[in-house]
């Protein structure tokens, strides 16, 4: 690797600075960026077995456990049984978990089209000409092992 540390603190700063201004500007309605992740997740991925929400989320299941008993009372996901194993659980979103999952999206859509339609055109289009990069580094730091 040829960048220097200077380089490599500048991007974590610029990318910690982005999460943490795009949470402040586009509320999560009281959520925690856990719960709204796992809200987000089942709502993409259609119903799942906890422990696939688990490994896909990153958490224990006792952790999950608590995160999804948390936005099932908020009416946000539905649990229920598994159809081909009762003994484990499936999470669903709801109607009012997809609605406040769609409107975070489109809030936080409209809010990274308006700071790129504000930069100069260079910048706009070397970001969006870095995503694979990003994406890739993305995919490494959530698979170490990769």
């Amino acid at each position: 690797m040829t960048e220097a540390p200077d380089e490599i603190t500048r991007l974590k700063i610029a990318l910690s600075r982005i999460a943490r201004t795009v949470d402040k500007q586009v509320s999560g309605d009281g959520l925690t960026r856990t719960q709204l992740s796992v809200v987000g997740t089942v709502a993409r991925l259609g119903p799942l077995g906890i422990g696939e929400l688990a490994e896909v989320e990153g958490l224990n299941p006792t952790m999950l456990s608590r995160v999804v008993g948390k936005l099932e009372s908020d009416g946000l996901l539905r649990r229920s049984a598994d159809p081909s194993d009762r003994r484990a659980a499936r999470v669903e979103v709801t109607d009012a978990g997809r609605a406040l999952h769609c409107r975070l999206r489109d809030q936080r859509t409209q809010l990274f089209t308006d700071a790129l339609a504000r930069l100069p055109g260079h910048d706009a289009d070397s970001l969006l000409s870095a995503l694979p990069a990003l994406e890739s580094l993305a995919a490494a730091i959530a698979d170490p092992g990769r």
